[in-house]
């Protein structure tokens, strides 16, 4: 008995070599989008800077396409599934045409189909395009731009559908600030110290300028009028690098005198006119999130700014130390003495000064830091505390009693409280 073949060839036609070029004519579109893809994305920098230099439409081409970069790879994917699927189905055909199967029909079609696709399709077309990007990318370039517009709706939705699916897995790793602050609590017994740079961090966002400045009182500031010796009088007792300047009056800035920029005039009189000196003022609203100013402090290449109100009137002054200080925390330099903002009267008495951060004087009598927050509103200072404590302008000789700890307005400046007892029980 005579074994049946397992396969029997029927021959060609003129229909099956049409079939034939177009498949192999979709083969070579698989093969230019495969190579397209790796080349666009093989481009290095410098790649990209030599073809802005060039005034080929091929390069223009290339960088047009670069200018939408998810509708490229939309445009590259889109395009090579359609293509390999219309190749599948011809070859598919082509296959039934022309050979008759007993058995592996199935087997013999899917490795025709996978080993032509695999190799002249992906393999051969990228190892080509990953040799020259540059070059590949010109050549492809200007059907893909055509590609595009054909394939453009079925582009736009995936590129729309990936978008969205991305936002919301996004949206669903995101950690609010309160969880992110439960979770820095949670270090506060183990480690303080990164306990409070941890918590520093997650403020940071959501504080204000207005909330870290030096108020208008406190500024040390020069006037456009005065001499050369009052200035350097001036520079020394505050020690500071950067002094506001003003004319007529603290609301009228009109400039910032740096101390590094009077170092080659040092010894010169009265009669140097040290106002040439001044630089340009920078100016930030108060409700400016801090984070926000840091970012224009470096873009800028500013160490500090004047705070104003919507009124234009100076409110206070903030620098970048004010900035860094609340993510590390107190940043004690040459200037800074903690002894210049209290005396000690005896060993429960102390005379503290009304601008004194409440944070300072729970760290100088070692107390809590969250002691005075059920009463503390928003005040920031012992001044502030007495504000919040009365609610009203307190009067000299006032006191008040907050946890264990007396406090006596001692003397006043007009509204202001400048002198504040503390007797601790």
């Amino acid at each position: 008995m005579e074994e049946t073949p397992w396969i029997h060839f029927n021959g060609f036609s003129a229909h099956i070599a049409v079939l034939c070029a177009v498949t192999l004519v979709l083969l070579c579109i698989s093969a230019l989008v495969s190579g397209a893809e790796t080349s666009f994305f093989s481009l290095s920098h410098n790649d990209v800077q030599r073809l802005k230099q060039r005034s080929s439409a091929s390069a223009a081409a290339v960088l047009r396409l670069l200018g939408d970069v998810d509708m490229l790879l939309a445009t590259i994917l889109v395009a090579n599934n359609l293509v390999n699927i219309c190749i599948t189905i011809l070859t598919a055909s082509i296959v039934d045409a022309v050979f008759t199967f007993s058995h592996l029909e199935f087997l013999f079609k899917t490795v025709v189909v996978t080993f032509l696709l695999l190799l002249f399709g992906e393999v051969l077309p990228k190892v080509l395009a990953q040799t020259t990007p540059m070059r590949f990318a010109q050549f492809v370039a200007q059907p893909l731009i055509v590609l595009r517009w054909v394939l453009y709706p079925l582009s736009f939705i995936l590129v729309r559908t990936s978008s969205r699916i991305s936002e919301k897995a996004a949206h669903k790793s995101e950690i609010s600030l309160d969880e992110l602050a439960d979770a820095v609590d949670m270090t506060q017994a183990s480690n303080p110290e990164e306990h409070v740079m941890l918590s520093g961090i997650v403020n940071f966002v959501n504080t204000e300028v207005q909330e870290i400045m030096k108020p208008r009182v406190d500024i040390t500031a020069l006037e456009l009028t005065d001499d050369y010796e009052k200035v350097k009088r001036t520079i020394i007792a505050s020690g500071f690098s950067r002094i506001p300047v003003f004319e007529e009056d603290i609301d009228n800035i009109r400039g910032t005198l740096y101390v590094k920029d009077l170092l080659p005039y040092i010894n010169h009189g009265n009669e140097f006119g040290w106002q040439q000196l001044i630089r340009k003022p920078y100016f930030v609203p108060e409700h400016k999130k801090i984070n926000d100013l840091l970012g224009d402090f470096q873009t800028n290449k500013v160490h500090m700014a004047i705070v104003v109100d919507e009124y234009g009137s100076t409110l206070g002054l903030v620098s970048l130390e004010d900035i860094i200080e609340e993510i590390v925390g107190e940043i004690s330099d040459e200037s800074d003495n903690d002894e210049s903002l209290y005396t000690r009267l005896n060993a429960k008495s102390y005379l503290f000064d009304g601008k004194t951060h409440i944070g300072d004087f729970e760290r100088i009598l070692s107390l809590d830091e969250e002691t005075f927050s059920d009463v503390r509103g928003d005040a920031e200072t012992l001044a502030g505390l007495m504000l919040e404590l009365k609610r009203d302008f307190p009067r000299k000789g006032d006191v008040f009693t907050s946890h264990d700890i007396r406090f006596t307005v001692k003397e006043m400046d007009a509204h202001r409280i400048d002198k504040i007892r503390v007797d601790l029980k």
